[in-house]
């Protein structure tokens, strides 16, 4: 099985969740920052139109398939992938790993005060976990500045980016080779889950790949984006047939 599935362009990493979490902590003991994005179908789709961001995932470290529709379309190309691997798991398992261990995390991110919801409610469930510093996700060009600086005096070893899809991600590409981290993780709305402010699809429809319809059901106007997912199978689906 390749290392690689490519999908309308976005090369995965053909990997276990397992496996995703081993890589991580790999990371973590080398002295260079590593990019880790988790794109799910509206995130390949605006990479196909957007070339800059294309790159900049395709050059990640670590790339996994955030939403069970990538999986599915993964069966109409040449390597399948072999589960999907949420972002909001991946970050999950890799505070299990750490939590007793010298690394420091530092979350950026989401509405005000949500982050520093999020760094409550993961101390109690990672006992142990040190998370160092948090800001939120709305800022200028000045206030950038002092997050900026307060990453680099803080020093963290894990930066938890959730700004959004492509913003996170070209952020973290600009800023990545100027920052003490040692990996970088682009969470999109992972602080809202974390924080207990959006809550988790059950076990079960995670399990059955159905997490896109439990959020459909409590959120009945995200039916617009949803429909996204049919078209982009349909466009897997139509290169694979004809070619681009």
């Amino acid at each position: 099985m390749s290392e690689y599935s490519r999908i309308l362009g976005v090369k995965f990493n053909n990997i276990t969740h397992k496996e995703a979490v081993g890589l991580l902590e790999c990371f973590l003991e080398e002295e260079k920052c590593h990019s880790v994005f988790t794109p799910n179908p509206e995130i390949v789709m605006t990479a196909r139109k957007d070339s800059e961001f294309m790159e900049i995932i395709n050059n990640a470290e670590l790339v996994v398939p955030d939403g069970i529709g990538v999986v599915i379309a993964s069966k109409f190309t040449k390597e399948k992938l072999k589960e999907r691997v949420a972002g909001y798991d991946l970050v999950q398992g890799l505070f299990s790993e750490i939590k007793n261990k010298k690394y420091t995390v530092y979350f950026f991110g989401g509405a005000p005060g949500v982050a520093e919801q999020a760094k409550k409610k993961m101390e109690k469930i990672h006992k142990g976990i040190k998370i160092i510093g948090v800001s939120d996700g709305y800022f200028d060009e000045k206030k950038e500045k002092l997050i900026l600086e307060d990453i680099k005096n803080k020093k963290p070893d894990i930066l938890l980016v959730g700004l959004g899809a492509p913003k996170q991600e070209k952020w973290i590409n600009k800023y990545k080779e100027h920052l003490p981290v040692k990996i970088c993780i682009g969470v999109g709305g992972s602080f809202d889950t974390m924080s207990g402010n959006v809550k988790r699809a059950p076990k079960i429809f995670i399990d059955l790949g159905l997490e896109w319809f439990y959020r459909l059901l409590r959120q009945p106007a995200r039916i617009f984006r949803m429909m996204k997912l049919p078209l982009f199978l349909f466009v897997v689906l139509k290169e694979k047939l004809f070619g681009r």
